[in-house]
């Protein structure tokens, strides 16, 4: 696939890691037209065990960098953690770029919800957030919440789920979701993206009656909304092709070569945030 053309106006969608990656498959699918850019802050990652004020200043910077050098028509922050603590902050420092984040789906959960009890497996800083709290307060109040950090399953998934077999991946998602389980709950809500990677094993491991909820169709659906509403959509035909983006010096690890095939990325390309 060739990369996008300089010139052009791309979708930037990016993530502490691979954890968006889900989110521009799904894209591509809903917008056909559209060139991306996807791009793994590598050199920051982790983000869930940041202060609030760190992951902040690095997505604002990733942001203002993205902006200079490709002027992307829409940002999808593909991260919960970064949504969290930044989304607010980059909308008001780049007030005429429509900016899209990614929200615990809590409300679909407790929709849901059979037993009146969801689970919420999250990074460490997503789990403690003052805005999951604002979440559970306004679509699950009265219901029985359990929250499981699971920041160790974060860097299982972006140092081994492109290489990991079956037996190995339900053996790292068990002790996180059986815990949720074992403790009534009946949906589970993915608000971490890198879990997203991990969904068919999750659901294996929880069993039947028991859902898996997460948020990439609904962001999927707003990022189309937006474009729309603003008169931003492609209509120019097939796409001109996508672009991988990597903060951190190569070499790239052989994981990331691999999920770049998998996703139709051409080999990440290295970016040095401004």
């Amino acid at each position: 696939m060739m990369p996008i053309p300089r010139g052009s106006r791309p979708i930037a969608v990016f993530d502490s890691g691979i954890g968006g990656l889900p989110y521009l498959a799904a894209a591509r699918v809903v917008l056909p037209s559209e060139s991306f850019i996807y791009l793994a802050d590598r050199a920051g990652f982790p983000y869930g065990t940041k202060p609030r004020e760190e992951v902040r200043d690095l997505v604002l910077r990733l942001i203002s960098s993205l902006v200079g050098e490709y002027s992307p028509k829409a940002v999808v922050i593909a991260c919960n953690t970064a949504s969290q603590a930044a989304l607010e902050a980059a909308r008001k420092a780049h007030p005429g770029l429509p900016i899209i984040g990614t929200v615990p789906a809590v409300k679909p959960a407790a929709e849901r919800s059979r037993s009146g009890v969801i689970g919420i497996m999250a990074s460490a800083g997503a789990v403690e957030d003052p805005y999951l709290d604002y979440l559970v307060a306004r679509h699950a109040q009265g219901m029985t919440v359990i929250r499981e950090g699971a920041q160790a399953l974060v860097a299982f998934v972006e140092r081994r789920s492109a290489v990991a077999g079956a037996d190995e991946r339900r053996e790292a998602v068990a002790p996180y979701v059986r815990r949720l389980v074992d403790g009534g709950a009946d949906e589970l809500v993915l608000a971490c993206t890198h879990f997203l990677h991990l969904r068919d094993d999750i659901a294996a491991v929880a069993g039947p009656g028991v859902g898996v909820v997460d948020s990439l169709t609904g962001v999927v659906a707003r990022l189309r909304q937006v474009l729309s509403e603003r008169g931003l959509l492609s209509s120019d035909g097939p796409a001109a092709g996508d672009l991988f983006l990597l903060t951190g010096a190569p070499p790239f690890e052989k994981e990331y070569r691999i999920l770049a095939e998998t996703f139709g990325l051409e080999a990440p390309e290295p970016l040095s945030p401004r």
